[in-house]
């Protein structure tokens, strides 16, 4: 397959002898609404875009695709329907730019519909080929609709390495009624990956060395909107949650979708990463949890034990409480990991030290280092559950 040549954001905003700038990256346009899937045809006129591919799942195809093809249709763009088969991996984006070039129909666009995975293979596909990208997340479970960049997993789901793409998708649009219809499960893993957007920029911002995702320094803006983002998830994470259970699109719910979509997607993405995703990466490497558990589930119980390394207790009560709140991992417990199995638990720590953001933390962080905070973590996690119980984990588990 032809390659296009990778894409480092160091050689464009990093000089030899030149201080780091600041740099905030974002898509071009964001459109979140019920019903503004119906819409779409309308919206790729921003683009603009008359030939499309369609990168779907075969259930999202089942659920969505007719609503997408008579809006397209509606507004005379012509579509191809490819298929996404589940893993972001460079062998399904092979496979997409394939389907995509052995169709008649020479497109100028490429639409993503479906979860971050979907998204992330979308950005990877659509740089391969030169074309703009448009994200329709039908989930709010992660921010991956708004960056310019892509976790790229084995087939087995482990996660391999970042890819980072010169441009952020032209066009975000997020139906909020799709999402109040899904599993409450992926909003509420969407709350864990978002809330870590504040800790972990503030983490890199107030350190002089610190590095966001564009490999520049942090801007107070990303910041602002990592804090809001916190923010809006403790004043309306709960009351969002009851939403989707009902399938009501409430303002609430409105507030939460954007937390989780654009003020993480953008505050993440410009801000930086740091102990809490490295630790959520470095789990992927156990196969019983990349099977099992969402991407913001493992976030949660990462950020617990990032506040933790860096002492910042009070917040980690703060923040465990909001986990159980919400029905999100306060512990590691709730994601079927024992800290006293000690060769689980370090394979997971060594994974964290390979991702290069841990490096954001304001002082050297080793695998043991990592493992002590994980296992006081997992303390005061239980200790927050024990006080204020576990009923929304159980109900969002079905747990009895």
């Amino acid at each position: 397959m032809h390659q296009p040549p990778p894409f480092h954001p160091e050689s464009v905003y990093q000089h030899p002898g030149a201080a780091l700038p600041q740099v905030l990256a974002a898509p071009s346009r964001y459109i979140q609404g019920a019903g503004v899937l119906d819409q779409l045809g309308t919206y790729l006129g921003l683009v603009p875009a008359r030939r499309v591919a369609l990168l779907i799942t075969a259930g999202g195809e089942r659920r969505e695709g007719l609503r997408i093809k008579r809006s397209l249709d509606a507004a005379g763009i012509e579509s191809r329907v490819v298929s996404f088969g589940g893993e972001c991996s460079f062998a399904e984006i092979e496979r997409g730019v394939v389907a995509i070039r052995s169709q008649p129909l020479a497109v100028d666009c490429l639409v993503a519909v479906g979860g971050g995975k979907c998204i992330d293979a979308g950005k990877g596909i659509a740089f391969r080929l030169g074309l703009p990208m448009v994200s329709c997340p039908s989930l709010a479970s992660n921010d991956a609709p708004c960056s310019g960049l892509s976790v790229i997993y084995t087939p087995a789901g482990v996660t391999e390495l970042l890819e980072f793409y010169p441009q952020n998708p032209v066009l975000v649009v997020v139906d909020t009624q799709v999402v109040a219809e899904a599993p409450v499960r992926y909003l509420v893993s969407g709350m864990g990956d978002a809330l870590a957007t504040w800790y972990e920029a503030r983490t890199c911002l107030q350190n002089p060395a610190g590095r966001s995702m564009l490999g520049a320094r942090p801007t107070l803006a990303a910041a602002a909107l990592g804090e809001l983002c916190a923010n809006t998830l403790f004043a309306d994470g709960v009351a969002a949650a009851k939403a989707v259970y009902e399938r009501q699109v409430t303002p609430a719910l409105e507030h939460v979708i954007e937390a989780n979509t654009l003020l993480s997607g953008v505050g993440f993405e410009s801000g930086g990463l740091a102990g809490a995703h490295a630790v959520a990466q470095g789990l992927t490497v156990l196969p019983q949890l990349h099977a099992t558990y969402m991407h913001g589930e493992m976030v949660a119980t990462g950020l617990l034990t990032q506040l933790v390394l860096e002492s910042r207790l009070e917040e980690a009560k703060r923040v465990a409480g909001f986990c159980a709140a919400v029905g999100l991992p306060a512990h590691y417990g709730q994601l079927s990991l024992k800290v006293s199995n000690r060769d689980d638990m370090m394979a997971a720590m060594m994974g964290a030290t390979a991702m290069a953001f841990l490096q954001n933390e304001p002082f050297p962080v080793t695998a043991n280092m990592l493992m002590e905070a994980a296992v006081a973590a997992d303390e005061l996690g239980r200790a927050v559950v024990a006080e204020v119980g576990d009923e929304a984990y159980r109900r969002l588990h079905h747990q009895r």
